[in-house]
């Protein structure tokens, strides 16, 4: 019996819609990471870019669990000596809601070739307005 290898021109592309009203942080970056990677379709293949596309409303409603929102830092570095730069979890929603969700979406992704591909597919909206006309799946 031969192993089955998805091909790209195979790829059927869903849009799918999470609601981030109430729910945590975590919960909500690790089912889009799913849907966006395409793991959870049966013929997943892990060098094909099969993933769907994900649109996320209400960014800004999203909860965090525990000192998170005071405690929680990102750090980045220019390559210089003295470039590390860091900014609070709570000046990062301040000044925008949606990259603290995009932020953990992409860490949970893998660092390949197929990366930048699928975080294209990422659309994140701080309220409930969104101009996708496409069908979109709601996902609990």
């Amino acid at each position: 019996m031969r192993t089955y290898t998805a091909k790209k021109s195979e790829v059927k592309r869903n849009w799918y819609l999470l609601d981030g009203r109430g729910k945590i942080l975590g919960r909500i970056a690790t089912q889009a990471a799913v849907i966006i990677r395409g793991k959870h379709k049966k013929n997943y293949t892990a060098n094909v870019e099969m993933g769907d596309f994900v649109v996320i409303i209400n960014a800004k409603l999203i909860k965090y669990s525990g000192k998170k929102i005071e405690q929680k830092e990102y750090f980045r570095h220019s390559g210089y000596p003295g470039g590390l730069k860091s900014v609070s979890l709570k000046e990062l929603k301040r000044t925008d809601p949606t990259e603290p969700i995009r932020r953990a979406i992409i860490g949970m992704m893998p660092d390949n070739r197929l990366k930048q591909e699928q975080i294209k597919r990422i659309k994140i909206y701080a309220d409930d307005k969104h101009q996708h006309t496409q069908k979109l799946i709601p996902v609990s």
